[in-house]
């Protein structure tokens, strides 16, 4: 696969030992110290107190150093468990967004893989007739310039008088490439008629379509006769009309190309006009912008007609394609893994400002929170990103019920996290973001303060 989808530039990935091993190495050196500063405070506050014994005042001043520093001691594991999931869960989730990432890429370049490819395009047939042209130009003779006149021959071309062109499309699929193709039958008359004051000679021009792989019956008539081709590759068929006279070309071939079909009318005005595509599978849709002038279902497919009876300028072609499912809302659930670890950091201080917290509860509640997001990352890969987290998220409060000892603990316990874990993953995978993150913020502090100010009691 392409190298450009291997994840988001710049973003750790654990799944790369070369990252996994830097990881590590920052892991010990702060480890290493950390625990060098709590052991040197330690052996400063040791030696304070032996130089202060005897002194009243100075073993006062010691005394609330030490017991400031035996609280420290007693928050500093809550600190460094709450700091070490934080880390690790943001390396987690820096990963899960790269593999989601990586997932999502794949899966717009297999879609775009089954339409991709060359283009069936047929361009409309040319009626070309040669004029002499008079032009000047100067020559230099014995050092003066002398203006001279010649003729050279120029080519004019004749506007086809009308059009009506019936196209069959079968999509069939490439067993190699497992790539849509197209087989189209194509079938069309053209009238012209000479609109100049004298007889002229004309070159009826229609060349293959572009882009085909197979071509076969190709044949044209004029007026019930077949034209014979002389020259390979030259589509040219002679012809005469008097001034006013008019005649008919028949073309007919089979042919089969890419998953797109074209009909390039040159950018020319067209007029009497009549296009009739029947494609014969799901999902086919117009191309270039130009509307049918009629659509309706038949067999397994559907027809588009464009029809002009005066005269009309189209830019550009007309043509018919497979439309895919529309790959939307990519990056989505990359976003919310990359702000999973402040949503994390969020709920965990409304749980410690709501209900007692172990060490050992932090730990599971991490666990679960994790886990959560784990399983939301691979079921939206299965459906949608929101039925997967309306799934996922009653099981994470039917899981850290177990927090509160009590009802009211519990429902703290469930206030807390439905404030500070579901609204704001929801917040981020909705179309209305600010709106539903504002609401998740006014329901935490609304809490806090009936929890601290307005006497809801907690039993402990």
């Amino acid at each position: 696969m392409n190298g450009s989808f291997q994840g988001i530039p710049g973003l750790p990935d654990l799944t790369h030992p070369n990252e996994l091993i830097e990881f590590g190495g920052q892991v010990l050196k702060i480890s290493v110290t950390l625990v060098m500063l709590v052991v040197g405070l330690g052996i400063a506050i040791a030696v304070l107190n032996w130089s202060t014994q005897g002194r009243e005042e100075g073993r006062s001043l010691v005394e609330a150093g030490l017991t400031g520093y035996l609280r420290s001691l007693q928050i500093l594991p809550h600190f460094a468990l709450v700091l070490t999931l934080l880390v690790g869960g943001f390396f987690l989730c820096s990963t899960l967004a790269n593999r989601y990432h990586h997932w999502e890429q794949g899966r717009i370049q297999e879609v775009a893989a089954i339409v991709s490819g060359d283009r069936l395009e047929q361009a409309a047939p040319q009626i070309r007739y040669v004029v002499e042209e008079t032009y000047t130009y100067d020559r230099w003779v014995d050092g003066e310039p002398v203006k001279v006149e010649d003729t050279r021959e120029v080519n004019r071309y004749l506007a086809i008088a009308a059009s009506q062109i019936d196209v069959t499309l079968n999509q069939a699929t490439d067993p190699s490439n497992e790539k849509a193709i197209y087989l189209s039958d194509f079938e069309a008359e053209y009238e012209v008629i000479n609109r100049l004051n004298e007889k002229e000679d004309f070159f009826f021009e229609f060349r293959p379509p572009y882009g085909y792989s197979l071509l076969q019956n190709f044949h044209i008539e004029r007026d019930g006769r077949r034209l014979v081709q002389v020259n390979p590759g030259d589509y040219g068929f002679p012809f005469s009309l008097e001034a006013g006279e008019a005649t008919r070309f028949r073309v007919w071939y089979q042919a089969q190309g890419g998953p797109r079909w074209v009909y390039d009318a040159g950018g020319k005005s067209v007029s009497k006009f009549q296009l009739t595509v029947l494609a014969n599978f799901d999902r086919a849709e117009f191309a270039s912008g130009i509307v049918p002038t009629e659509r309706k279902l038949e067999r397994e497919g559907t027809r588009f007609s464009w029809v002009f009876e005066e005269n009309v300028s189209v830019r550009n072609p007309f043509g018919v394609f497979t439309a895919t499912d529309p790959v939307r809302n990519t990056g989505v659930l990359p976003r919310l893994l990359l702000l999973a670890p402040g949503i994390f950091l969020w709920w965990i201080m409304l749980l410690y400002l709501s209900v007692p917290m172990r060490l050992s509860d932090v730990a599971i509640a991490a666990g679960i929170f994790f886990a959560c997001l784990l399983s939301l990352t691979y079921f939206s890969r299965l459906m949608d990103v929101k039925l997967a987290w309306m799934l996922v998220f009653p099981v994470l409060l039917g899981l850290v019920w177990g927090l509160g000892k009590n009802r009211q603990a519990g429902l703290a316990v469930l206030l807390s996290t439905i404030a500070g874990a579901v609204l704001p993953v929801l917040g981020l995978i909705v179309s209305y973001s600010g709106f539903t993150l504002s609401l998740a913020a006014l329901l935490s502090v609304a809490w806090l303060g009936v929890r601290h100010w307005y006497g809801w009691r907690v039993i402990r």
